[in-house]
């Protein structure tokens, strides 16, 4: 089966989270009566249950009024929950400086998922000058508090090398604390040094064990990764139809190698019923999004006449030039021959 695979790259996570510690079992009228009062708890609360659409309509304009004003009472929770607002565009036109501002509010009383974003943004560059130095310090900030996202940011840092010396086994033991916590992106970053060996000896079983305990939280490159080991049969015993339900759920969320290799394996009947017709839209969702492999592979289908595809030349070349464009070598060669 031809295939692309993917160069790892792992991103600094971002969440928004609504932290409930504060709901009670008041009805919406009774928290609304005490926010409008002026409680910050109840100001919270509200927030939250226009959130969840809890006894009144979701909406986010009306959430991040509340938070709002729960925030400018200094209450960490709602800033911090400002903060990702504005950080996502929810409920207020998204605004980085204003996310950094209020994550650092509450980041500066302690709130450890502030602290864990406002590295994030330190990192990243934004809505402030990128400083990995900044983000080396608040990530450890967070980590004190125990909290898993600043445990998976951290060994990301010792992971890439970014503001420290490369260090792997450093990176294995903050990923290590961060997995067992639940986090999904550790426990895919763990199952990426398993299979590759980085600061650990190389053990496809364990990275297969990785895989599908972030695979099942809904992370998309785990679950494509899952789906090339059970195609190959590397850890686990070999299994198409394995591969194919990973690539399905990795393809669904956008994932666009995954679609390509969905395509193929409808193309082929590999791991379910040979189907050409989704095999086509398969790749051509792949194709637009930009796959130089499901490119080729359309590109190829239109010059020989294949997989259900009538022979077309103009479309074989428009495809194939798109491949090629995208540093497909063989689609360059094949350019190279017809023109």
């Amino acid at each position: 089966m031809m295939k692309i695979y993917k160069n790892i790259l792992l991103p600094f996570a971002l969440y928004f989270f609504i932290n409930s510690s504060f709901a009670n079992t008041d009805s919406f009228h009774q928290t609304q009566l005490l926010a409008t009062q002026g409680d910050k708890i109840a100001q919270y609360n509200l927030a939250v249950m226009h959130i969840h659409g809890q006894g009144v309509e979701l909406s986010y304009q009306k959430a991040f009024e509340w938070f709002n004003k729960s925030a400018a009472q200094g209450l960490a929770e709602a800033q911090y929950n400002i903060g990702a607002m504005y950080e996502y565009g929810q409920g207020v036109a998204k605004n980085n400086v204003k996310a950094f501002e209020w994550y650092s509010n509450s980041a500066a009383q302690g709130y450890a998922k502030a602290q864990t974003n406002l590295g994030v943004m330190y990192a990243s560059g934004k809505g402030v000058e990128q400083s990995y130095a900044r983000a080396f310090e608040w990530f450890n900030k967070s980590v004190a508090q125990g909290n898993a996202s600043g445990y998976y940011n951290l060994g990301l840092m010792y992971d890439k090398g970014n503001g420290v010396k490369q260090n792997f086994a450093k990176a294995f033991e903050l990923y290590n604390k961060a997995a067992t916590d639940g986090n999904r992106n550790a426990q895919y970053a763990l199952g990426i040094m398993y299979d590759k060996g980085n600061g650990v000896e190389q053990s496809h079983i364990k990275a297969l064990e990785w895989y599908s305990k972030a695979a099942a939280q809904g992370h998309v490159s785990a679950q494509y990764d899952l789906a090339i080991m059970y195609e190959k049969g590397n850890g686990v015993e070999q299994s198409y139809t394995k591969a194919f339900e990973w690539y399905s759920k990795a393809a669904a969320q956008g994932d666009a190698s995954a679609q390509n290799n969905l395509g193929v394996m409808y193309s082929k009947g590999q791991g379910t019923i040979q189907n050409t017709a989704l095999a086509n839209e398969w790749f051509l969702k792949a194709a637009n999004n930009g796959n130089a492999m499901a490119q080729f592979n359309i590109g190829q289908n239109y010059l020989n006449g294949t997989n259900g595809l009538p022979k077309n030349r103009v479309q074989a070349l428009s495809w194939l030039k798109k491949a090629g464009n995208n540093g497909h070598a063989q689609a360059k060669l094949m350019l190279a021959g017809l023109q």
